[in-house]
């Protein structure tokens, strides 16, 4: 294993990839080597805004001795067949969200990556927020009393047309095979992993709306309701169509908690409480989980059940019917 770690960003579809990219030349203990594109043209681009080799090789890339890990930024489609073949070539992966298209796909890869001995960490940073620390301390006292209602919503406009131009997010996330669904299996994936880290992981049903207001060919409107067995309510809302405050709100049988990061404000029972500072980014905690040969078995949990809620938000709204959660 090298010191830093040396890592390749494989592909430039994914808006994310110059995040992770910039993240990997940033952290002490890793350094960007290299990028793939099955796109050359955007791989190239890739590569020289960050001055490392591009290549179209992904065989011959994975093959190299010293390369110590990949971050996954391809489109969401190909992410089994890429992670699983990373996996087997001995490749530690940090990769986007969603994990799979499918639970059996995201199930496959964390398979793959547990019989080779490499670890594998999905971006939900979110959860290393300090805001989600700070309401989880208040769920854990017990100050709400029992949750009835959970409530988180995440939007931009990337979708919107302004000036005479398209809208920022790039077309390719609104092709229904590549990406597999619109604003919520992508941004809508931060409130999914929140309500049920709040609400539950397993509800009992799934039903869903999507509307698409730019009518670019996926879903930039959505929103998805989770009904749970003990009476519980989560409601989870995503869009590229409207730029709104990210918003969290809970309610129980004694209270109620709001949270807005316009301001950043955490508010119990009409009280405000200090938000402290975020913990380690999954970024981070993948670069320690390799070095410490530890496994990140939360994160891991998360992005499966993080996968089956979506794939059956995206079932309920094809088919315009409840679905009953398994």
């Amino acid at each position: 294993m090298s010191n830093p770690l040396k890592i390749a960003t494989l592909s430039f579809w994914h808006v994310h990839a110059g995040d992770y990219s910039r993240q990997a030349q940033a952290h002490p203990g890793t350094d960007l080597v290299a990028v793939w594109d099955d796109d050359a043209e955007r791989g190239q681009a890739g590569a020289d805004q960050f001055g490392v080799e591009f290549t179209g090789d992904l065989d011959a890339l994975l093959a190299r001795d010293d390369l110590d890990g990949v971050v996954i930024t391809t489109p969401t489609d190909v992410h089994r067949d890429i992670m699983v073949k990373a996996a087997q070539a001995g490749k530690h992966i940090y990769t986007e969200k969603v994990l799979a298209p499918t639970v059996a796909e995201a199930e496959e890869i964390v398979a793959a990556t547990d019989a080779a001995g490499v670890k594998l960490t999905v971006s939900l940073p979110r959860l290393a927020h300090g805001y989600t620390t700070a309401i989880q301390e208040v769920l854990d006292k017990g100050t709400l009393g029992q949750l009835t209602y959970g409530r988180v919503r995440l939007s931009h406009d990337g979708a919107i047309a302004r000036d005479g131009k398209d809208g920022w997010l790039p077309q390719r996330f609104f092709e229904p095979k590549a990406a597999i669904g619109g604003a919520l299996t992508d941004l809508g994936c931060h409130p999914v992993y929140l309500i049920q880290l709040f609400l539950g992981a397993t509800p009992e049903t799934v039903s869903a709306t999507y509307r698409s207001v730019a009518d670019r060919g996926l879903e930039d409107n959505a929103v998805v309701v989770a009904g749970y067995g003990d009476q519980k309510i989560g409601v989870i809302e995503a869009g590229f169509a409207s730029s709104n405050p990210f918003t969290i709100e809970l309610f129980g049988t004694e209270g109620t908690l709001t949270y807005t990061d316009a301001g950043n404000l955490l508010t119990v029972n009409g009280e405000q409480l200090p938000v402290p500072e975020h913990s380690p980014d999954p970024f981070a905690q993948w670069v320690d989980h390799i070095t410490n040969g530890t496994r990140a078995d939360e994160n891991i949990e998360r992005a499966v059940e993080l996968t089956r809620l979506v794939v059956a938000a995206n079932a309920a709204a094809e088919s315009n019917r409840v679905i009953s959660y398994s």
